[in-house]
């Protein structure tokens, strides 16, 4: 008997609640053989549950969770559901902000940055790491890091408005035009 689960904790769970559990489903449903339905579903969940059954704090809020958990998927599965067309018109691709578009033309002008500028852009801005660490990893002070971020992303900017044509608008990023593939 070693290996057997004792289901006498849910035997005893469900006699004291079962009433109880059906009465609570017909009522919300109005239909009682849905409701013994979908108790029956109740009790097969926790006789799965085994020895977990047995552990629980408070057995009657689990099963009246299940309960409204069988509920609501009863709902769903018995709502009316329209039959899509087989052909379907292509849906209009989703229109991005020209600030998140500039992603292509960052990725090209990363290149035109020096070797240190281009460190602290990807690790900081494209990584997000934070400041404070990248000073850490690469040995240097909170305030140095800090200004060699702030003017690698001023050179980057120069870069994007020199090579992508970046356009501002009080002082937001309005419109730009991304370089041709392969160009640098």
């Amino acid at each position: 008997m070693s290996g057997e689960v004792s289901f006498d904790c849910v035997l005893a769970a469900w006699s004291a609640h079962e009433r109880e559990v059906l009465d609570f489903l017909a009522h919300r449903i109005g239909e009682r053989a849905t409701a013994e339905d979908l108790l029956q579903e109740v009790f097969l969940k926790a006789m799965r549950q085994g020895k977990g059954f047995c552990e629980l704090d408070n057995p009657r809020a689990w099963l009246f969770q299940v309960a409204r958990n069988a509920m609501t998927d009863h709902f769903r599965r018995s709502r009316p559901h329209t039959a899509l067309p087989e052909t379907l018109p292509a849906a209009a691709p989703e229109e991005r902000a020209p600030v998140d578009e500039l992603d292509v033309c960052v990725a090209r002008n990363l290149v035109y940055l020096t070797e240190a500028d281009r460190a602290v852009i990807e690790a900081c801005d494209l990584q997000s790491l934070t400041v404070s660490a990248f000073a850490e990893r690469e040995g240097l002070s909170l305030a140095a890091a800090k200004s060699r971020l702030l003017r690698a992303r001023e050179r980057l900017r120069a870069s994007l408005v020199r090579h992508c044509q970046v356009r501002f608008d009080s002082g937001t990023v309005c419109c730009h035009k991304p370089p041709p593939e392969g160009s640098h």
